[in-house]
């Protein structure tokens, strides 16, 4: 399997293993559909995002790969829109606290995270104001050596 979705499975794993403030499963998918899916539901969803590798060594390339990381929740018409961006604005911070320096593990490699993890825009305004769907990308850059 290619590097950057066993990278991409393993940051599923460790998400799904950990108790946060809001329950989720987060599923890894390779592009992002929501078309007929109920948004009212806390959608996270792992994408991988951008691969690079350099030869270091005759015998070992370096890979740094980037991982999106999707949180969506379409806002209830009864909730005051400032709670409910700040709330899953919370959240958001609440996975990058979590996954703040934490190593990732699969068959043959050990993933580094590189930090910082990047937030921006830290939600879509756009998708806010249409749809009144909060949508926020954390990226996460994790490097392997091997």
């Amino acid at each position: 399997m290619a590097l950057v979705i066993e990278i991409a499975d393993a940051l599923v794993a460790v998400l799904n293993a950990e108790d946060f403030t809001q329950s989720f499963t987060a599923t890894r998918r390779v592009r992002p559909s929501f078309e007929g899916v109920d948004m009212g539901d806390l959608h996270v969803t792992v994408t991988p995002r951008s691969f690079e590798a350099i030869l270091v060594s005759r015998s070992v390339s370096q890979y740094d790969v980037q991982i999106d990381i999707g949180v969506q929740m379409k806002l209830p018409v009864d909730e005051d829109e400032d709670y409910g961006v700040a709330n899953m604005c919370g959240l958001v911070e609440e996975i990058a606290d979590f996954l703040d320096g934490k190593q990732l593990t699969g068959t043959g490699w050990k993933a580094a995270w590189l930090g910082p993890a990047t937030n921006d825009p830290i939600y879509s305004t756009d998708h806010l104001a249409e749809k009144r769907l909060f949508t926020s990308v954390l990226t996460m850059t994790y490097r392997v050596l091997k």
